[in-house]
């Protein structure tokens, strides 16, 4: 059984859906929550699933050991970023190659890199007259949202949409395809 640790900074939705479709799947399991926020949502749910938390430390997380030491502890063989928005640095990327992935929340590569996450994509792809937005699952590498893409999932952009309208559509989406996109790609 693969081992999984979704590291997320904020309320933990993808990691609730990680976490309910791998419950019972007999291939992985969601054995680590990991998050930089000490005050993040995704910790409520740790708690309340009984999973496992390591809450992170940004000098040793960006500038030293990158906790790789002890995620190979924890035997995580599989690394999934789910509104996680620190970098991650290379010695992790290293550590774990083709086995970490990220959820972007619009079709790269644009509406990218540092500072493109929840909110301000939205806001920025109705900014830019877009008629189509969607979400990219893709592996990780040392640069912001450059990794190679594993999925594409498109969804329209309506001339009425606001922000917070356009983000239910991306959620579900997120919602629908990370958990399978995950399993295929462990399964690889």
């Amino acid at each position: 059984m693969k081992r999984i640790a979704v590291f997320a900074s904020g309320t933990g939705s993808n990691a609730r859906c990680l976490l309910d479709y791998f419950r019972n799947s007999g291939e992985a399991e969601v054995a680590l929550i990991v998050c930089n926020n000490p005050k993040a949502g995704v910790l409520q749910l740790a708690a309340e699933t009984q999973t496992e938390t390591l809450l992170l430390e940004r000098e040793r997380f960006s500038a030293g050991d990158a906790y790789v030491p002890v995620l190979q502890e924890k035997q995580i063989d599989f690394i999934v970023l789910a509104g996680f928005l620190w970098l991650v640095p290379e010695k992790l990327v290293r550590a774990y190659p083709d086995k970490i992935i990220n959820i972007h929340p619009a079709l790269l590569p644009k509406f990218g890199g540092k500072g493109m996450y929840g909110m301000h994509v939205h806001r920025a792809v109705i900014a830019a007259g877009e008629t189509e937005s969607g979400i990219t699952i893709h592996y990780v590498n040392e640069h912001y949202d450059e990794g190679r893409y594993i999925a594409q999932v498109t969804c329209p952009v309506y001339a009425t949409d606001t922000p917070e309208a356009l983000a239910k559509r991306i959620q579900a989406l997120e919602h629908a395809y990370l958990p399978e996109t995950v399993l295929n790609v462990i399964g690889k």
